[in-house]
């Protein structure tokens, strides 16, 4: 069974699967299926490179990890754009950064370079949380490796050495951490490990000096990584006026510096002026001072999953992504979306619909308001105007 919607890459995937198939088929006569020893589990290495969003996802496997394996030094591969993310975690060792170009624009030259040197190395255990045919064949499969565990529905699953059964379509955060289950993981905490410093604290709040701006505030993200995922930011607009008016709180918004024109166009004509950060924090001050905002509205992206992390209540607007796998995981949050067959088929990188992201189009202003309305209603952070 493939988890894989584009049609292309599906084709392209099994064909790939039908060829190694055959010639991994001896081998696999010749290779005793072995037991994973969790005593003799020294160092460990959780691939997850593409995208930031997901790699937030990701971090939930590592206190089991920690757990499951006391003595094993852990690593984490990632790109180096989320390698942010897992610094102060205490759950790893070492954070390995690369960005494969079949994700992002890197040569071929500066991979087999960074094999060669990854090749030095030996790793009792290699998991693949991503389920990827590039990533399980590209990365897991050069290395020296005792296990390689992954699940089987991205292709490759000939060139691992335990395949993960897929439970079905479920949160990724749930579909990551059944990866530490099938190890033998079976304890209910969750815990992110995202955590910031007394000095990055300091300076989350020279930053909230600078722009003048103080609590209780609302976050806001317009942007998102596919333009299909964005909700008009003209109503992001309208409905941050809405906000001020109402609730009487500053409006503090987000964003790389690629979505300055997103937010220009946002603004440009909103009758109150929010605090603009975008381009000017990184990940982890966008971490702290979300865990300061008594809401933060946004679009299916990755700050939304950082919001989650540092549980804060969210309203998530949802379109051609399934709200089932990555909406802000826990409790306490809101997804407004409207139902159209075409989402759960959708690639979320065209829209085939008759009208185009009508998925986007047809939620109002008044619909992100109402949500918003009731996390501020139920959250103990919500002040009374």
């Amino acid at each position: 069974m493939y988890k894989i919607i584009n049609t292309k890459k599906l084709v392209a995937t099994a064909a790939a699967d039908v060829l190694g198939n055959v010639l991994f088929a001896l081998p696999r006569l010749f290779r005793r299926k072995e037991r994973i020893r969790n005593a003799e589990v020294r160092s460990i290495l959780v691939i997850r490179t593409a995208y930031i969003g997901d790699v937030v996802m990701t971090l939930p496997v590592l206190k089991p990890l920690k757990e499951l394996y006391p003595g094993a030094t852990i690593s984490f591969l990632t790109a180096r754009g989320a390698a942010e993310v897992l610094r102060n975690n205490p759950y790893v060792d070492e954070v390995i950064s690369y960005d494969p170009f079949w994700f992002y624009s890197s040569s071929k030259a500066e991979y087999g370079k960074f094999i060669r040197l990854m090749r030095q190395r030996t790793f009792d255990l290699v998991i693949e949380a991503r389920a990827d045919i590039r990533e399980i064949l590209l990365l897991a499969w050069p290395l020296k490796a005792r296990y390689r565990v992954s699940y089987d529905v991205g292709g490759g699953g000939y060139l691992l050495t335990h395949r993960v059964p897929y439970p079905g379509l479920k949160h990724k955060v749930e579909y990551h951490l059944d990866l530490v289950r099938f190890l033998g993981y079976g304890g209910p905490d969750l815990e992110w490990g995202i955590y910031l410093s007394a000095a990055e604290q300091q300076h989350v709040d020279a930053i909230m000096s600078r722009y003048r701006f103080s609590q209780p505030f609302i976050a806001i993200h317009p942007g998102s990584r596919l333009s299909l995922k964005r909700w008009p930011a003209k109503r992001f607009g309208e409905l941050c006026d809405s906000l001020m008016e109402r609730y009487d709180m500053p409006v503090v918004v987000f964003g790389a510096a690629s979505e300055r024109p997103v937010i220009l166009e946002m603004t440009s004509t909103m009758r109150h002026a929010p605090v603009i950060l975008a381009g000017d924090i990184g990940l982890r001050e966008m971490a702290g001072i979300l865990s300061l905002a008594a809401l933060f509205i946004c679009n299916d992206s990755a700050p939304m999953h950082l919001a989650a992390a540092m549980k804060t209540p969210t309203v998530a607007i949802f379109g051609p992504s399934k709200s089932v796998e990555t909406r802000p995981y826990g409790e306490g949050h809101r997804v407004v979306e409207k139902e159209f067959p075409c989402r759960y088929a959708c690639d979320e990188n065209s829209c085939r619909y008759e009208r185009y992201n009508a998925c986007m189009e047809d939620i109002t202003v008044d619909d992100v308001f109402h949500a918003a309305q009731e996390l501020l209603r139920s959250t103990e952070k919500h002040v009374q105007t």
